[in-house]
């Protein structure tokens, strides 16, 4: 499957530009002094005033060539600037639920953390006990999303997750004791397994069509999707963070408050059927994706830049605090990142487009991730402190947000290539469930190396070797994006 991409300069099949009759050398010229040309069939040809700016010099031809460059970038901003609104009224609000599904959750559970250590008074453990209740039931149980999301349509299952979603927000808003917390955990883990599987797939699914009939390439979709999503990432903390000022119950009901919002929206908006896609019975399906090796390899792919993102949490924070003495530089190095998603993703996906297919793209990515970690391995060993030491912290921001912004939309678009028919629901929640498996596992083995007391590069350089080795995993053939 290849997308229909328009190159800077097409050709008609007698291999001149489209648009020029014949190729014109300069032959003297005509009786009004105006240059005379030639056509490659040697018949003379009248240069008019439309030709002035290219007068028979190599300036002239230099001149034309800046000219047709801008008229190209030119082109180009206007092409950035109609995709939104060529794209399917369905598709729209698929991007835009994104957003809203971030704004809401990221108002409430950034602060969840110290909620539970000071309003409840919870255990240093229980809160990381918690904390990983709620990824578990939500990461470890897409592929139920998923394939929920076959059999029964995207509608019912998204409206069901938007009212798990406001009744975990406002349970925990009254929660006070520990038993009563975790019931709200997952109830709003298991609340995104829902919806998040149907959504994403169903914008997989929807990129493919718009690809194929002509829109551009499946990714520039699924990198507006990822664009939502850490924008709603950056404003629903700032939300969450005014609101806190209040009471930590006030965020848990303005988070129930977004949902309620998207609840009533995809209720009025949202089809009950959507053309094209097929409904499948649950069961069946599951065999035939444990057997899919090409699609287990583009998971364990996922899961080690997923296993890499992770590190945002648990290996940069003591590098920060190491290099500065506290921590708090993580949000200026967490707004770099956001900061460059919204701003970059964009621009980035589409020159990928046109010189990558998804395999090359997910390699470059990973090799940009493993040469993040390898920045701070390198550096750490000369002891830099202050803002100096901090450099090699923000390298790493940088270029694990550049791999990133290369790997997921990619990982995406390839998933509707290798998932078994009518069941990208269930491959797309499976790829989220195993990778989440690896995260689980390999941030459990980089923790336990910070514990054992080896020199600070070795999880670094041991995290730098883990992407490069996806690398050999991935299938061996692609689509272009």
């Amino acid at each position: 499957m290849t997308s229909k991409r328009w190159a800077p300069d097409q050709r008609a099949a007698n291999g001149t530009s489209e648009g020029r009759a014949a190729i014109e050398t300069p032959m003297g010229r005509a009786a009004d002094g105006t240059p005379e040309m030639r056509a490659a069939n040697g018949v003379p040809v009248r240069r008019t005033a439309g030709d002035a700016s290219r007068q028979g010099t190599s300036g002239g031809v230099a001149e034309a060539r800046v000219a047709s460059g801008a008229a190209g970038k030119n082109a180009a901003r206007l092409s950035r600037r109609s995709t939104w609104a060529e794209l399917s009224p369905l598709l729209r609000l698929l991007i835009l639920t994104q957003l809203a599904f971030n704004v809401g959750f990221f108002a409430v559970l950034p602060f969840l953390a110290e909620h539970l250590g000071t309003a409840i008074g919870m255990a240093g453990w229980m809160v990381g006990f918690v904390l990983g209740l709620r990824t578990f039931s939500q990461q470890g149980l897409f592929v139920v999303g998923g394939a929920l999301a076959d059999r029964y349509g995207v509608r019912p299952v998204v409206l069901a997750g938007c009212v798990l979603r406001i009744a975990g927000f406002a349970w925990l808003g009254y929660a006070d004791e520990d038993w009563s917390v975790i019931g709200a955990v997952l109830l709003i883990g298991f609340a995104a397994a829902l919806f998040s599987p149907a959504v994403e797939s169903e914008v997989a699914r929807q990129a493919v069509v718009w690809e194929e009939s002509g829109g551009g390439p499946r990714t520039s979709v699924l990198a507006l999707f990822t664009v939502a999503g850490q924008a709603g990432a950056f404003v629903g903390p700032l939300i969450g963070a005014l609101l806190l000022a209040v009471d930590y119950r006030v965020v848990c009901l303005a988070g129930a408050g977004v949902f309620v919002l998207v609840l009533a929206g995809h209720f009025w908006l949202l089809p009950q059927h959507i053309p094209g896609r097929e409904r499948v019975a649950v069961k069946g399906g599951l065999g035939g994706l444990l057997r899919n090796r090409r699609f287990l390899a583009l998971c364990c792919a996922y899961g080690a830049y997923l296993l890499a993102y992770n590190q945002l949490y648990l290996l940069l924070p003591g590098e920060v605090e190491r290099a500065t003495g506290s921590q708090s530089a993580l949000a200026w190095l967490f707004g770099l990142s956001s900061l460059l998603v919204v701003t970059a993703q964009l621009p980035v996906t589409r020159w990928v487009a046109e010189r990558l297919d998804l395999r090359r793209s997910m390699t470059v990515g990973l090799v940009l991730i493993a040469a993040g970690f390898g920045v701070v391995a390198v550096a750490l060993p000369a002891g830099w402190t202050g803002g100096v030491g901090l450099l090699p912290a923000a390298g790493f921001v940088v270029l694990l947000t550049v791999g990133q912004m290369l790997v997921a939309p990619a990982a995406r678009a390839w998933v509707p290539d290798l998932a078994a028919q009518g069941r990208l629901g269930l491959y797309t929640g499976a790829m989220s469930s195993v990778s989440g498996l690896i995260v689980l596992v390999g941030s459990a083995g980089a923790g336990a190396l910070t514990d054992v007391g080896v020199p600070g590069a070795v999880p670094w350089v041991v995290l730098a070797v883990v992407p490069v080795v996806s690398v050999l995993l991935l299938p061996r053939r692609s689509v272009r994006p």
